[in-house]
């Protein structure tokens, strides 16, 4: 049987898992509610 206690202690994460998650943090990622705001920014601008 496994002993979960045992087997979470040995548990680390990979490098390659940090790096990616730090440089994703890191990075200003636009998302579907920062390009509404833009549209709609621009829509105004237009319509002035």
């Amino acid at each position: 049987m496994i002993n979960f206690e045992e087997e979470l202690k040995k548990f680390h994460l990979s490098l390659e898992i940090e790096e990616a998650e730090e440089a994703l943090y890191k990075k200003n990622l636009t998302d579907l509610a920062d390009l509404v705001v833009e549209i709609v920014k621009d829509v105004k601008k237009n319509e002035e």
